[in-house]
Protein backbone atom coordinates (compact mmCIF):
# COMPACT_ATOMS: atom_id res chain seq x y z
CA UNK A 1 0.00 0.00 0.00
CA UNK A 2 1.75 3.14 -1.21
CA UNK A 3 0.25 6.22 0.37
CA UNK A 4 1.16 9.80 1.12
CA UNK A 5 2.45 9.08 4.63
CA UNK A 6 4.18 12.39 5.24
CA UNK A 7 1.13 14.41 4.24
CA UNK A 8 -1.22 12.38 6.38
CA UNK A 9 0.98 12.54 9.45
CA UNK A 10 1.58 16.23 8.89
CA UNK A 11 -2.17 16.80 8.99
CA UNK A 12 -2.40 14.87 12.22
CA UNK A 13 0.45 16.96 13.61
CA UNK A 14 -1.82 20.00 13.62
CA UNK A 15 -3.95 18.21 16.19
CA UNK A 16 -0.85 17.35 18.18
CA UNK A 17 0.21 20.95 18.72
CA UNK A 18 0.58 21.58 22.41
CA UNK A 19 0.03 17.89 23.27
CA UNK A 20 2.59 16.10 25.41
CA UNK A 21 4.27 13.11 23.77
CA UNK A 22 3.82 9.59 25.04
CA UNK A 23 7.40 8.43 24.60
CA UNK A 24 10.64 8.91 26.45
CA UNK A 25 13.65 10.52 24.77
CA UNK A 26 16.38 8.02 23.91
CA UNK A 27 18.97 10.54 25.15
CA UNK A 28 17.31 11.33 28.46
CA UNK A 29 16.06 7.81 29.27
CA UNK A 30 18.01 5.22 27.26
CA UNK A 31 16.61 2.27 29.21
CA UNK A 32 12.98 3.39 29.55
CA UNK A 33 10.35 1.51 27.55
CA UNK A 34 6.84 2.97 27.28
CA UNK A 35 3.57 1.40 26.12
CA UNK A 36 0.12 2.60 25.06
CA UNK A 37 -3.23 0.77 25.05
CA UNK A 38 -2.23 -1.98 27.46
CA UNK A 39 -3.29 -2.53 31.06
CA UNK A 40 -2.69 -4.97 33.88
CA UNK A 41 -6.21 -6.21 34.69
CA UNK A 42 -5.35 -9.84 35.48
CA UNK A 43 -2.66 -12.50 35.63
CA UNK A 44 -2.50 -12.87 31.84
CA UNK A 45 -1.01 -9.39 31.72
CA UNK A 46 0.92 -9.20 34.97
CA UNK A 47 2.59 -12.61 34.60
CA UNK A 48 3.78 -11.87 31.07
CA UNK A 49 5.13 -8.46 32.04
CA UNK A 50 7.00 -10.11 34.90
CA UNK A 51 8.56 -12.60 32.47
CA UNK A 52 9.88 -9.69 30.42
CA UNK A 53 11.20 -7.88 33.47
CA UNK A 54 13.07 -10.98 34.63
CA UNK A 55 14.60 -11.52 31.20
CA UNK A 56 15.52 -7.85 30.72
CA UNK A 57 16.24 -6.49 34.21
CA UNK A 58 18.07 -3.45 32.84
CA UNK A 59 14.96 -2.10 31.10
CA UNK A 60 12.69 0.31 32.95
CA UNK A 61 9.32 -0.80 31.58
CA UNK A 62 6.56 1.75 32.10
CA UNK A 63 3.02 0.55 31.40
CA UNK A 64 0.75 3.48 30.63
CA UNK A 65 -2.60 1.94 31.54
CA UNK A 66 -5.79 2.96 29.84
CA UNK A 67 -7.83 2.26 26.74
CA UNK A 68 -6.23 2.75 23.35
CA UNK A 69 -6.96 6.21 21.91
CA UNK A 70 -6.43 6.24 18.16
CA UNK A 71 -6.30 10.01 17.78
CA UNK A 72 -3.92 10.41 20.71
CA UNK A 73 -1.67 7.75 19.25
CA UNK A 74 -1.54 9.27 15.76
CA UNK A 75 -0.95 12.71 17.26
CA UNK A 76 1.94 11.38 19.35
CA UNK A 77 3.53 9.82 16.26
CA UNK A 78 3.07 13.02 14.27
CA UNK A 79 4.63 15.09 17.06
CA UNK A 80 7.71 12.85 17.10
CA UNK A 81 7.10 11.59 20.64
CA UNK A 82 5.35 8.23 20.29
CA UNK A 83 5.37 5.46 22.86
CA UNK A 84 7.80 2.61 22.21
CA UNK A 85 4.97 0.09 21.85
CA UNK A 86 1.31 0.21 20.98
CA UNK A 87 -1.31 -2.43 21.76
CA UNK A 88 -4.33 -2.13 19.49
CA UNK A 89 -7.08 -4.03 17.72
CA UNK A 90 -5.52 -5.92 14.83
CA UNK A 91 -8.02 -4.55 12.32
CA UNK A 92 -6.45 -1.10 12.82
CA UNK A 93 -2.89 -2.17 11.97
CA UNK A 94 -3.32 -1.90 8.21
CA UNK A 95 -4.42 1.71 8.54
CA UNK A 96 -1.55 2.55 10.88
CA UNK A 97 0.95 0.93 8.51
CA UNK A 98 -0.44 2.86 5.54
CA UNK A 99 -0.20 6.11 7.48
CA UNK A 100 3.41 5.43 8.41
CA UNK A 101 2.42 5.32 12.08
CA UNK A 102 3.92 1.87 12.77
CA UNK A 103 7.07 0.30 11.37
CA UNK A 104 7.83 -3.12 9.90
CA UNK A 105 9.32 -5.56 12.40
CA UNK A 106 10.75 -8.20 10.05
CA UNK A 107 14.34 -7.43 11.06
CA UNK A 108 13.30 -7.72 14.70
CA UNK A 109 11.70 -11.10 14.05
CA UNK A 110 14.79 -12.38 12.23
CA UNK A 111 17.00 -11.26 15.09
CA UNK A 112 14.90 -13.31 17.49
CA UNK A 113 14.43 -16.23 15.05
CA UNK A 114 10.65 -15.95 15.32
CA UNK A 115 8.79 -18.54 13.26
CA UNK A 116 5.67 -16.76 12.01
CA UNK A 117 4.06 -20.06 11.03
CA UNK A 118 3.23 -20.69 14.70
CA UNK A 119 0.71 -17.82 14.56
CA UNK A 120 -2.81 -18.48 13.32
CA UNK A 121 -3.20 -17.44 9.67
CA UNK A 122 -6.28 -15.28 10.29
CA UNK A 123 -4.45 -13.31 12.98
CA UNK A 124 -1.24 -13.02 10.99
CA UNK A 125 -3.19 -11.77 7.98
CA UNK A 126 -4.16 -8.61 9.81
CA UNK A 127 -0.61 -7.64 10.75
CA UNK A 128 0.91 -8.28 7.30
CA UNK A 129 0.84 -5.48 4.73
CA UNK A 130 2.50 -5.71 1.30
CA UNK A 131 4.53 -8.69 2.46
CA UNK A 132 5.90 -6.94 5.54
CA UNK A 133 5.02 -7.71 9.15
CA UNK A 134 3.88 -4.76 11.24
CA UNK A 135 2.99 -6.44 14.52
CA UNK A 136 2.65 -9.68 16.44
CA UNK A 137 -0.83 -11.00 17.31
CA UNK A 138 -1.70 -11.39 20.99
CA UNK A 139 -5.01 -12.90 22.20
CA UNK A 140 -7.44 -14.56 19.79
CA UNK A 141 -11.21 -14.50 20.27
CA UNK A 142 -13.67 -16.57 18.26
CA UNK A 143 -17.35 -15.91 17.67
CA UNK A 144 -19.78 -18.72 18.46
CA UNK A 145 -23.44 -19.36 19.26
CA UNK A 146 -24.77 -19.44 22.84
CA UNK A 147 -28.31 -20.77 23.35
CA UNK A 148 -30.60 -20.46 26.40
CA UNK A 149 -31.77 -24.08 26.72
CA UNK A 150 -34.91 -23.65 28.90
CA UNK A 151 -36.34 -20.89 26.68
CA UNK A 152 -35.63 -22.79 23.48
CA UNK A 153 -36.99 -26.09 24.75
CA UNK A 154 -40.15 -24.39 26.02
CA UNK A 155 -40.79 -23.25 22.45
CA UNK A 156 -40.47 -26.82 21.22
CA UNK A 157 -37.03 -26.32 19.68
CA UNK A 158 -34.12 -28.69 20.27
CA UNK A 159 -31.08 -26.51 21.20
CA UNK A 160 -28.79 -29.03 19.50
CA UNK A 161 -30.60 -28.42 16.19
CA UNK A 162 -30.71 -24.64 16.40
CA UNK A 163 -28.22 -22.87 14.15
CA UNK A 164 -27.60 -19.86 11.93
CA UNK A 165 -27.60 -21.97 8.75
CA UNK A 166 -31.23 -21.79 7.61
CA UNK A 167 -32.09 -18.08 7.67
CA UNK A 168 -35.86 -18.37 7.07
CA UNK A 169 -36.10 -21.01 9.81
CA UNK A 170 -34.03 -18.87 12.17
CA UNK A 171 -36.40 -15.95 11.56
CA UNK A 172 -39.37 -18.15 12.50
CA UNK A 173 -37.60 -19.40 15.61
CA UNK A 174 -36.67 -15.87 16.68
CA UNK A 175 -40.30 -14.77 16.47
CA UNK A 176 -41.49 -17.78 18.49
CA UNK A 177 -38.80 -17.23 21.13
CA UNK A 178 -39.53 -13.53 21.57
CA UNK A 179 -41.50 -12.94 24.75
CA UNK A 180 -43.74 -10.00 25.63
CA UNK A 181 -45.31 -9.14 28.98
CA UNK A 182 -48.22 -6.70 28.85
CA UNK A 183 -47.02 -5.61 25.45
CA UNK A 184 -43.48 -4.94 26.62
CA UNK A 185 -40.47 -6.84 25.33
CA UNK A 186 -39.31 -9.21 28.04
CA UNK A 187 -37.09 -11.63 26.10
CA UNK A 188 -35.20 -11.26 22.83
CA UNK A 189 -35.61 -14.36 20.70
CA UNK A 190 -32.39 -14.02 18.73
CA UNK A 191 -29.90 -11.17 18.81
CA UNK A 192 -27.80 -10.98 15.62
CA UNK A 193 -25.44 -8.57 17.42
CA UNK A 194 -25.69 -5.58 15.11
CA UNK A 195 -23.85 -3.50 14.17
CA UNK A 196 -20.75 -5.25 15.54
CA UNK A 197 -21.24 -8.58 13.78
CA UNK A 198 -22.01 -7.33 10.26
CA UNK A 199 -18.72 -8.87 8.95
CA UNK A 200 -19.68 -12.28 10.40
CA UNK A 201 -23.11 -12.33 8.74
CA UNK A 202 -21.68 -11.11 5.44
CA UNK A 203 -19.08 -13.87 5.50
CA UNK A 204 -21.81 -16.40 6.28
CA UNK A 205 -23.41 -15.24 3.04
CA UNK A 206 -20.18 -15.69 1.08
CA UNK A 207 -18.66 -12.20 1.01
CA UNK A 208 -15.98 -10.29 2.96
CA UNK A 209 -16.47 -6.57 3.50
CA UNK A 210 -12.89 -5.74 2.47
CA UNK A 211 -11.12 -7.07 -0.63
CA UNK A 212 -8.11 -9.36 -0.09
CA UNK A 213 -5.66 -6.57 -0.95
CA UNK A 214 -7.39 -4.15 1.44
CA UNK A 215 -7.81 -1.52 -1.26
CA UNK A 216 -11.51 -1.94 -2.00
CA UNK A 217 -14.67 -2.08 0.09
CA UNK A 218 -17.51 -4.44 -0.85
CA UNK A 219 -20.22 -2.74 1.17
CA UNK A 220 -22.73 -2.42 -1.65
CA UNK A 221 -22.34 -6.02 -2.81
CA UNK A 222 -25.73 -7.78 -3.14
CA UNK A 223 -24.59 -10.46 -0.70
CA UNK A 224 -23.85 -7.83 1.94
CA UNK A 225 -27.25 -6.27 1.30
CA UNK A 226 -28.94 -9.66 1.70
CA UNK A 227 -27.13 -10.28 5.00
CA UNK A 228 -27.93 -6.82 6.36
CA UNK A 229 -31.55 -7.07 5.25
CA UNK A 230 -31.97 -10.43 6.97
CA UNK A 231 -30.38 -9.37 10.25
CA UNK A 232 -32.11 -5.99 10.49
CA UNK A 233 -35.46 -7.58 9.60
CA UNK A 234 -34.75 -10.17 12.29
CA UNK A 235 -34.50 -7.41 14.86
CA UNK A 236 -37.52 -5.46 13.60
CA UNK A 237 -39.72 -8.56 13.65
CA UNK A 238 -39.10 -8.83 17.39
CA UNK A 239 -39.38 -5.16 18.38
CA UNK A 240 -38.58 -1.64 17.18
CA UNK A 241 -34.85 -0.97 17.43
CA UNK A 242 -35.23 1.49 20.29
CA UNK A 243 -37.14 -1.10 22.33
CA UNK A 244 -34.78 -3.92 21.35
CA UNK A 245 -31.72 -1.86 22.27
CA UNK A 246 -33.24 -0.62 25.52
CA UNK A 247 -33.69 -4.20 26.74
CA UNK A 248 -30.14 -5.07 25.68
CA UNK A 249 -28.77 -2.02 27.47
CA UNK A 250 -30.50 -3.17 30.66
CA UNK A 251 -28.71 -6.53 30.68
CA UNK A 252 -26.38 -7.26 33.59
CA UNK A 253 -24.13 -8.80 30.93
CA UNK A 254 -21.12 -9.44 33.16
CA UNK A 255 -22.95 -10.19 36.39
CA UNK A 256 -24.81 -13.04 38.05
CA UNK A 257 -28.10 -11.64 36.80
CA UNK A 258 -27.07 -11.73 33.15
CA UNK A 259 -29.50 -12.13 30.25
CA UNK A 260 -29.28 -15.94 30.28
CA UNK A 261 -29.78 -16.23 34.02
CA UNK A 262 -32.81 -13.90 33.89
CA UNK A 263 -34.28 -15.39 30.69
CA UNK A 264 -34.00 -12.09 28.81
CA UNK A 265 -32.40 -13.69 25.75
CA UNK A 266 -32.90 -16.97 23.91
CA UNK A 267 -29.84 -17.04 21.65
CA UNK A 268 -27.07 -14.94 20.13
CA UNK A 269 -23.61 -15.17 18.58
CA UNK A 270 -20.95 -13.94 20.98
CA UNK A 271 -17.19 -13.70 21.48
CA UNK A 272 -15.63 -16.74 23.11
CA UNK A 273 -14.49 -14.87 26.22
CA UNK A 274 -18.13 -14.87 27.31
CA UNK A 275 -17.91 -18.58 28.11
CA UNK A 276 -15.67 -17.72 31.05
CA UNK A 277 -17.96 -14.86 32.04
CA UNK A 278 -20.97 -17.16 32.29
CA UNK A 279 -19.00 -19.93 33.98
CA UNK A 280 -17.73 -17.54 36.62
CA UNK A 281 -20.82 -15.44 37.33
CA UNK A 282 -23.67 -17.88 36.68
CA UNK A 283 -22.16 -21.39 36.61
CA UNK A 284 -25.59 -23.03 36.92
CA UNK A 285 -27.10 -21.39 33.85
CA UNK A 286 -28.29 -23.96 31.30
CA UNK A 287 -26.86 -23.08 27.88
CA UNK A 288 -25.67 -24.81 24.74
CA UNK A 289 -22.49 -23.54 23.10
CA UNK A 290 -22.26 -24.26 19.37
CA UNK A 291 -20.19 -23.19 16.39
CA UNK A 292 -21.53 -20.41 14.21
CA UNK A 293 -22.25 -21.68 10.69
CA UNK A 294 -22.54 -20.28 7.19
CA UNK A 295 -25.58 -20.82 4.97
CA UNK A 296 -24.16 -24.11 3.71
CA UNK A 297 -23.89 -25.41 7.28
CA UNK A 298 -20.11 -25.11 7.55
CA UNK A 299 -18.74 -24.14 10.94
CA UNK A 300 -16.58 -21.01 10.86
CA UNK A 301 -15.74 -17.98 12.94
CA UNK A 302 -14.27 -14.51 12.79
CA UNK A 303 -11.04 -14.26 14.75
CA UNK A 304 -10.52 -11.07 16.71
CA UNK A 305 -7.92 -9.72 19.07
CA UNK A 306 -5.09 -7.26 19.56
CA UNK A 307 -1.54 -6.96 18.31
CA UNK A 308 1.68 -5.41 19.54
CA UNK A 309 3.39 -2.97 17.17
CA UNK A 310 6.29 -0.52 17.25
CA UNK A 311 5.38 3.07 16.33
CA UNK A 312 7.34 5.00 13.75
CA UNK A 313 9.92 7.10 15.57
CA UNK A 314 9.92 4.96 18.72
CA UNK A 315 12.91 5.92 20.85
CA UNK A 316 13.84 2.33 21.70
CA UNK A 317 12.81 0.03 18.86
CA UNK A 318 15.26 -2.73 19.80
CA UNK A 319 13.94 -2.92 23.36
CA UNK A 320 10.40 -2.75 21.98
CA UNK A 321 11.23 -5.68 19.72
CA UNK A 322 12.45 -7.69 22.72
CA UNK A 323 9.21 -6.91 24.51
CA UNK A 324 6.70 -7.86 21.83
CA UNK A 325 8.55 -11.08 21.00
CA UNK A 326 8.65 -12.03 24.69
CA UNK A 327 5.00 -11.20 25.32
CA UNK A 328 3.76 -13.43 22.48
CA UNK A 329 6.17 -16.35 22.94
CA UNK A 330 4.90 -19.84 23.82
CA UNK A 331 6.70 -20.13 27.16
CA UNK A 332 5.48 -16.68 28.25
CA UNK A 333 1.89 -17.59 27.45
CA UNK A 334 2.14 -20.89 29.34
CA UNK A 335 3.51 -19.06 32.39
CA UNK A 336 0.62 -16.60 32.17
CA UNK A 337 -1.95 -19.39 31.81
CA UNK A 338 -0.65 -21.10 34.96
CA UNK A 339 -0.76 -17.82 36.85
CA UNK A 340 -4.31 -17.13 35.64
CA UNK A 341 -5.48 -20.60 36.65
CA UNK A 342 -3.95 -20.19 40.11
CA UNK A 343 -5.41 -16.72 40.54
CA UNK A 344 -8.91 -17.89 39.66
CA UNK A 345 -8.60 -20.98 41.86
CA UNK A 346 -7.72 -18.77 44.84
CA UNK A 347 -11.08 -17.02 44.31
CA UNK A 348 -12.97 -20.29 43.85
CA UNK A 349 -13.52 -19.60 40.14
CA UNK A 350 -13.06 -21.95 37.17
CA UNK A 351 -10.32 -21.54 34.59
CA UNK A 352 -11.60 -21.83 31.03
CA UNK A 353 -8.28 -21.76 29.20
CA UNK A 354 -6.22 -19.09 27.52
CA UNK A 355 -6.81 -18.60 23.80
CA UNK A 356 -3.97 -16.95 21.92
CA UNK A 357 -2.92 -16.38 18.33
CA UNK A 358 0.09 -18.63 18.96
CA UNK A 359 -0.74 -22.23 17.98
CA UNK A 360 2.15 -23.74 19.94
CA UNK A 361 1.18 -21.83 23.06
CA UNK A 362 -2.42 -23.01 22.88
CA UNK A 363 -1.36 -26.61 22.27
CA UNK A 364 0.78 -26.57 25.43
CA UNK A 365 -1.82 -24.72 27.50
CA UNK A 366 -4.65 -27.11 26.67
CA UNK A 367 -2.43 -30.15 27.11
CA UNK A 368 -0.84 -29.24 30.46
CA UNK A 369 -2.58 -26.27 32.11
CA UNK A 370 -6.28 -26.41 31.31
CA UNK A 371 -8.52 -28.71 33.36
CA UNK A 372 -12.34 -28.63 32.98
CA UNK A 373 -13.00 -29.26 36.73
CA UNK A 374 -16.68 -30.04 36.25
CA UNK A 375 -18.00 -26.72 34.97
CA UNK A 376 -20.50 -27.65 32.27
CA UNK A 377 -20.31 -24.34 30.41
CA UNK A 378 -16.53 -24.55 30.12
CA UNK A 379 -16.52 -28.27 29.37
CA UNK A 380 -18.72 -27.81 26.30
CA UNK A 381 -17.47 -24.38 25.28
CA UNK A 382 -13.71 -24.94 25.19
CA UNK A 383 -13.86 -27.77 22.59
CA UNK A 384 -16.06 -25.59 20.39
CA UNK A 385 -13.55 -22.74 20.46
CA UNK A 386 -10.66 -25.10 19.78
CA UNK A 387 -12.53 -26.61 16.85
CA UNK A 388 -13.10 -23.17 15.29
CA UNK A 389 -9.63 -21.65 15.54
CA UNK A 390 -8.38 -23.13 12.28
CA UNK A 391 -11.69 -22.34 10.53
CA UNK A 392 -11.41 -18.64 11.19
CA UNK A 393 -11.32 -15.67 8.89
CA UNK A 394 -10.24 -12.11 9.58
CA UNK A 395 -10.81 -9.09 7.41
CA UNK A 396 -7.83 -8.07 5.31
CA UNK A 397 -5.77 -5.12 6.56
CA UNK A 398 -6.80 -1.91 4.85
CA UNK A 399 -5.22 1.55 4.84
CA UNK A 400 -8.66 2.99 5.62
CA UNK A 401 -9.80 0.30 8.07
CA UNK A 402 -11.13 2.63 10.82
CA UNK A 403 -13.19 4.56 8.24
CA UNK A 404 -14.53 1.38 6.68
CA UNK A 405 -15.62 0.02 10.05
CA UNK A 406 -17.41 3.27 10.83
CA UNK A 407 -19.10 3.18 7.42
CA UNK A 408 -20.68 -0.26 7.73
CA UNK A 409 -21.56 0.15 11.40
CA UNK A 410 -23.31 3.45 10.72
CA UNK A 411 -25.16 1.95 7.76
CA UNK A 412 -26.53 -0.87 9.92
CA UNK A 413 -27.73 1.60 12.56
CA UNK A 414 -29.44 3.78 9.95
CA UNK A 415 -31.38 0.74 8.72
CA UNK A 416 -32.28 -0.35 12.25
CA UNK A 417 -33.61 3.10 13.14
CA UNK A 418 -35.62 3.30 9.91
CA UNK A 419 -33.64 6.27 8.66
CA UNK A 420 -32.70 4.49 5.42
CA UNK A 421 -33.43 1.34 3.45
CA UNK A 422 -30.73 -1.30 3.23
CA UNK A 423 -29.80 -0.39 -0.33
CA UNK A 424 -29.63 3.34 0.38
CA UNK A 425 -27.61 2.88 3.57
CA UNK A 426 -25.08 0.59 1.90
CA UNK A 427 -24.80 2.87 -1.12
CA UNK A 428 -23.92 5.75 1.20
CA UNK A 429 -21.54 3.52 3.15
CA UNK A 430 -19.80 2.49 -0.07
CA UNK A 431 -19.35 6.13 -1.08
CA UNK A 432 -17.90 6.92 2.35
CA UNK A 433 -15.56 3.94 2.08
CA UNK A 434 -14.44 4.84 -1.45
CA UNK A 435 -13.72 8.41 -0.39
CA UNK A 436 -11.71 7.24 2.62
CA UNK A 437 -9.69 4.83 0.50
CA UNK A 438 -8.95 7.50 -2.12
CA UNK A 439 -7.93 9.91 0.60
CA UNK A 440 -5.48 7.46 2.15
CA UNK A 441 -4.20 5.67 -0.94
CA UNK A 442 -3.96 8.90 -2.91
CA UNK A 443 -5.76 8.01 -6.13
Amino acid sequence: MRVGKVGILAAVAVLAAGCAGLGASSDDAPNVLTTMGFGLPDEHATARVEVFRRQYPGIDLRITEGAFDEQQFLSAVASGEPPDLVYADRIKLGGFAARGAVQPIDDCLRRHHVDLSVFRPAALRQVTVDGQTYGLPDFATAKLLIINNPAVRAAGIDPARMSATDWPLLAEQARSLTALTDGRLRRIGFDPKLPDFVPLWAKANGIELISPDGRRANLDDPKVAEALRFTTDLVKAQAPWATFKALKDSFDEFGAGNQYAKDQLAAMPMESFYINTLATNSPGVDVTVKPFTDRAGNAFTELGGQAWAIPKGAAHPEHACDFLVTMTAKDTWVTAAKARRAGLAAKGRPYGGTFTANREADAEIFATVYRPEGNRIIEQGVPVVLSLQEKAFALAPSPAAPDLVRAWRSAAVRVLTGEQTVDAALADAQREADLALRRVIGR
